[in-house]
């Protein structure tokens, strides 16, 4: 039986080392289990339990405390006791769970022995108790919280009586689990009357999150309000993949950073796995770490030795820790992202839609146990903008707390939002605290029944404190609710200070809720309390700028029609807004934007919440009569509207209006009557002709073309069965193929869907398509046409090689050639290459075109009088008078300026920068070209504007598709970059090593021909300059997104699925961009430009920044070939992407580029 008196416990830990902690860097020890593979340890050193390296602390404290007095040796501060596996699930493998205390004490008394005896007067040395993560997820309810709770409580306690300074919480890949261990070892140290310092560190897979998906920043933020005294990153992966994480917590965080990283990524060899990271290499990398990113620990990991902490000592030992410069922001998170609490030119959108007594849905959901179907309301408010969740589970006659685990859980892993736990019952919060791992927001503490020890305000706060959430406050006291602003800002203002002295919360954390209630009952007292709230809200945050104001804005309009109500909700929240409000508990389909309300609707409804009132004029009684029988769904469904059509009516108006719910038993009806083929060609290419001509009008968008084009490819698979064989051949056959050495498909596609549900068999080839295959399959498939597509400017290069090669096989009367591609004209394709091909070529410039074009090639080949459009000439343009060109002297620079100060950058060399945030690439996106460039969002005639569609189409399912690329984890953002001195001489780049003594590499850049005469390489000192003042920087960029979305767009295609497969290409692109420019404009803050930047949309739409991004292919530097020499000096295969033999990069979703930071240099054209 194991004492627990407080007899028992150190008196204190060593102070020493919270005091030096955060003062000087401390180095801590490297592996454990690298050095335990050096002995030579039998079965019955590990008592029968191979692998449980813990039993070595009762059987082998002599290896046990070699290795730690080797690290001692080696210069650590401190060392981990061996106790990393001492806990529930890790000692469940060997059926020794009782054996927890005792290993984790002995442990700790032998490192406590080894640190005493290398300790002097002038140096303390440390032990730092370990605490691993086990083998079992809380998360995926593999064990229960409390079960961790209660092992890591015993762990603890026991290594506090062997004697740590410390706690080392490590190796985490789950929150839950690390807040449990938090937890357990806050109580421990309470328990022990001691102060006890807590250091975490996460572990970040090379995927760039932690094991389930966890973002760093959602890691901090759930951990660092438990009260720990650092963060860090240890194991998975060596230095290289740690640094944006480590970033990250530099600018967010006061907490001490650690740093223990593997000894690189293993290799495996012939012998077995191996370690490549050389002590020197892991020396570098930490020094250079510790002063950008203010390291206060560092240490190893898996496969680090000795030699690896001595080279550490030797480096970083004893140096002051870097002074960082933090912004910190008051935030709520989830297992997988955070969310700041303040939002950008917006509110906090808390969804009201997951509350027992609000929502209907989800009331009858959850008292139907459905689960699943909570789930899918909580996932459509996230699609519907909502930034966190108001989950409330009470009900009359409910086991709230079983029905909070159940549906708490499903959110936690099913959800990428944070939850704000809504609950008057502890035990109800509690079972939701205790399943989430994130960061919760509690809803709510008021001093309803006082604030006395029996009080639920002094039961739910203790669980506020203990779990780090953030918390909402009623005004509401003793006496009631508080309905004046005098009395709402005096019970706010005794929250305010009661959790903030007594409960220690941080302003910030606090949102305070001022209340507001019905005001269109009728009742005199109620008229004014709509201004009461504004009012308290102006006045609160006047008085306490950082304390949040939240509401929950529906009851203003209690008792009104839907219609009336989403006015009143809409109009109120605005002037909450103006007023200050930072959050706001609302259905956010159900908020409109107040310049989209009808103006006398929106002055009346002011006038309501102002009680402006007059002895002619009543604004309620107004209010009421303007909505007197208006429903908020004022005209009828669309599926009432096609339900009340004929029959032969209805079904090409479900191809047109992309309504599938009902097609399988219109069809049927059909099938009693006409053939299938009679209904296909009748009625369903109808509806696609109509569809054609809508989109030709300007009067239907792409993203709706492709959905009318699933519906018909659903139609058509109903009717196969029922088709003859040479019914089903179809009106023609084209073979499409994007040409030789191009990756991009997208067009192609396009062009397939269209024609393909237009009734022709297209033989779609794929990428990158050799002309013989092209040739091969026209022949196999007896094809009446060939499509080839391409992107890249050196496609229309090789599509005019192909007709050549066509032509020489004696096939250009065979077959005509539709040419389509983003780098094609109209004029070349249909006067240089009509000019040498002996058959018909055209172009096409969409999906569309392409479908006119292959009617007619079909309407020729019936023998009908028709003929293809005929090519159109170049367009003779009046002489202008002619710009003197002349070829400049070699070696002539252009007039560009010279003596520009050269930034220094924070290393040289390359870095790999994994787990990139959704949300800080998503910050970068360009709006316009994805919706109107990659989605093909436009203004319709007639019809609403390009902006009304991207407030009712575009951004809602831009929501949706970053809520699913996040919980899908559809992108894998990848970074590798670098800094290099160059030097330039005439138009050659000189790239050097670190040191400027040897030439890496040039690049060779053209000159204008004419103009200022430009060229790349007069934007970098030339070689005299450099050798008077030192050479010049250049930075190179190579980002992707990773394989996984390429391989859900091909799904989502393959499924027929048109308009997704659109739209998460399109956006993949644009993202891919994004994060190009979001990692320019990480250089540029490396660099020192970024504080005279302005905002992030005139960065997107204005370059208003220094200098310029050139991506290979550029006007500036059209060399592709160039593309080798970049891709040598980043080793881009770190992250994943490989350079193909025809210069593309690899996932398709890549792109690379120079950086040039001259103030001048701007895109121009060098021909």
């Amino acid at each position: 039986m194991w004492i627990t008196t407080l007899g028992d416990y150190p008196s204190a830990v060593d102070s020493s080392f919270r005091f030096t902690l955060g003062r000087r860097i401390l180095v801590a020890d490297g592996a454990m289990g690298t050095m335990l593979q050096k002995f030579s340890l039998s079965l019955d050193d590990f008592q029968g339990n191979e692998g449980c390296n813990e039993i070595l602390n009762l059987t082998r404290p002599d290896v046990v405390a070699a290795v730690h007095s080797s690290y001692f040796e080696a210069g650590a501060d401190c060392v981990e006791t061996n106790t990393f596996g001492a806990n529930l699930s890790a000692l469940a493998e060997y059926g020794i769970t009782d054996q927890i205390e005792e290993l984790a004490e002995t442990g700790a008394q032998i490192a406590r022995q080894v640190a005493d005896k290398f300790a002097t007067s002038e140096r303390s040395r440390f032990v730092l108790g370990s605490v691993g993560p086990g083998t079992k997820l809380p998360s995926l309810k593999q064990v229960t919280f409390a079960e961790l709770l209660d092992a890591y409580y015993r762990q603890t306690v026991a290594m506090i009586r062997g004697g740590i300074d410390a706690v080392q919480i490590e190796t985490c890949q789950d929150l839950l689990q690390t807040k449990a261990a938090v937890i357990a070892a806050k109580r421990a140290a309470k328990m022990a009357q001691l102060d006890l310092p807590i250091l975490v560190n996460v572990t970040v897979e090379t995927t760039g999150t932690m094991l389930l998906g966890t973002e760093i920043g959602a890691a901090l933020t759930a951990l660092e309000p438990l009260g720990i005294d650092a963060i860090g990153l240890n194991c998975a992966t060596g230095p290289d993949e740690m640094s944006e994480h480590l970033r990250h917590l530099s600018r967010h965080t006061n907490l001490n950073i650690g740093c223990m990283p593997n000894a690189g990524l293993p290799e495996l060899t012939a012998d077995g796995a191996r370690y490549p990271l050389t002590a020197a290499g892991l020396g570098d990398a930490l020094d250079s770490y510790a002063d950008e990113f203010g390291l206060a620990i560092v240490g190893g990991c898996c496969g680090t030795t000795p030699e690896h902490i001595s080279q550490l000592a030797k480096q970083v030992g004893a140096r002051t820790v870097t002074t960082r410069e933090v912004t910190e922001s008051n935030r709520a998170s989830s297992l997988y992202i955070d969310v700041p609490f303040t939002q950008e030119a917006s509110f906090l959108s808390v969804g009201e839609r997951t509350n027992a007594n609000g929502s209907k849905a989800f009331r009858e959901a959850m008292l139907a146990q459905d689960w699943d179907e909570c789930l899918r309301i909580a996932k459509n408010q996230a699609r519907e903008g909502a930034n966190l969740l108001d989950l409330c589970v009470d009900y009359v006659g409910r086991d709230g707390k079983a029905d909070m685990a159940e549906c708490a859980a499903k959110f936690a892993t099913g959800v990428t939002l944070p939850v704000m736990l809504d609950s008057t019952e502890p035990a109800v919060l509690q079972a939701g605290l205790e399943v989430l791992a994130g960061r919760c927001v509690i809803n709510s503490v008021n001093y309803e029944d006082g604030n006395n020890p029996d009080s639920r305000f002094c039961k739910i706060m203790p669980l506020v404190k203990e779990h780090g959430a953030a918390v909402v406050a009623l005004t509401i006291d003793e006496e009631g609710q508080a309905r004046s602003t005098e009395k709402k800002l005096e019970v706010a203002i005794r929250l305010i200070s009661d959790l903030v002295d007594n409960w220690g919360m941080d302003l910030g954390d606090i949102l305070v809720d001022c209340l507001t209630f019905p005001i269109a009952t009728g009742q005199e007292e109620t008229r004014g309390d709509g201004l009461a709230t504004i009012a308290a809200i102006a006045e609160l945050k006047r008085c306490y700028p950082r304390v949040r104001t939240i509401l929950g804005v529906s009851n203003i309009s209690f008792g009104l029609n839907p219609a009336a109500r989403i006015v009143l909700n809409s109009v109120f929240l605005d002037e909450c807004v103006k007023a200050g409000l930072d959050a706001a508990i609302v259905h956010a389909e159900k908020i409109v934007p107040v310049d989209r309300i009808p103006e006398n609707q929106y002055q009346v409804a002011l006038d309501l919440i102002y009680d402006r009132r007059k002895a002619d004029y009543d604004p309620l009684a107004r209010f009421l009569e303007l909505f007197e029988g208006v429903k908020a769904a004022s005209v009828r469904s669309r599926a009432a509207e096609l339900a009340a059509l004929p029959l032969y009516e209805r079904l090409p108006r479900r191809i047109v209006d992309g309504e599938a719910e009902g097609l399988a038993a219109d069809l049927d009806e059909a099938l009693l009557e006409k053939t299938a083929l009679e209904i296909i060609n009748d009625d369903l290419l109808a509806g696609m002709k109509t569809v054609g001509e809508l989109f030709g009008a300007g009067k239907m968008q792409l993203p709706f073309v492709l959905q009318s084009a699933e519906v018909m490819k659903t139609a058509v698979a109903f009717l196969e069965p029922h088709l003859d064989k040479e019914d089903a051949s179809g009106k023609g056959t084209i073979v499409l193929a994007t040409v030789r050495g191009d990756v991009h498909d997208i067009g192609k596609n396009l062009v397939d869907i269209i024609l393909s549900n237009n009734g022709y068999r297209v033989i779609n080839l794929g990428i990158k398509q050799p002309i013989q295959a092209i040739i091969e399959a026209a022949n196999t498939h007896q094809a009446d046409a060939i499509g080839m597509s391409g992107l890249l400017v050196k496609s229309t290069m090789i599509m005019k090689d192909n007709l050549a090669e066509i032509d020489r096989q004696g096939l250009g009367d065979n077959y005509p050639i539709l040419l389509g591609g983003a780098a094609l004209t109209r004029a070349f394709v249909e006067h240089d290459l009509n000019e040498m091909f002996s058959g018909q070529v055209r172009y096409a410039k969409d999906a569309f075109e392409g479908l006119a074009l292959m009617d007619t090639v079909m309407a020729i080949k019936r023998g009908e009088k028709t003929t293809l459009p005929p090519v159109r000439t170049r367009k003779k343009i009046a002489a202008r008078k002619a710009v003197e060109k002349s070829t400049p002297s070699p070696g002539i620079r252009s007039d560009v300026a010279r003596n520009i100060d050269v930034p220094v950058p924070p290393f040289w060399g390359t870095r790999v920068a994994k787990g990139i945030q959704l949300a800080e690439v998503s910050r970068w996106l360009d709006y316009r070209a994805t919706f109107r460039g990659q989605w093909g969002i436009k203004g319709l005639v007639d019809g609403p504007s390009y902006d009304e569609l991207v407030e009712t189409e575009a951004i809602p399912r831009l929501r949706m598709w970053l809520d699913r690329i996040a919980s899908e984890s559809l992108v894998d953002f990848g970074v590798v970059y670098g800094y290099f001195p160059v030097v330039s001489r005439a138009e050659d780049l000189i790239v050097l090593d670190q040191f400027g003594d040897k030439e890496l590499t040039r690049f060779t850049f053209p000159r204008q021909q004419r103009d200022r005469k430009l060229c790349l390489a007069d934007f970098f000192r030339d070689e005299k300059e450099a050798e008077d003042n030192g050479p010049d920087v250049i930075a190179f960029q190579l980002v992707t997104l990773g394989n996984a979305v390429a391989n859900a767009t091909r799904k989502l295609f393959e499924a027929n699925a048109y308009r997704d497969y659109l739209e998460l290409h399109g956006l993949s692109v644009q993202l891919t961009e994004a994060l190009a420019e979001l990692w320019h404009s990480r250089i540029r803050n490396d660099f020192g430009f970024a504080t005279a930047e302005t905002t992030i949309d005139s960065a997107i739409a204005k370059q208003s920044y220094r200098g310029s991004r050139y991506s290979f292919g550029y006007p500036a530097c059209p060399n592709m070939e160039d593309r080798r020499k970049l891709v040598d000096l980043l080793k881009p295969e770190r992250i994943g992407v490989e350079l193909s033999e025809e210069l593309q990069l690899h996932p398709e979703q890549s792109t690379d580029a120079l950086i040039v930071h001259h103030p001048e240099a701007r895109y121009f054209n060098a021909g």
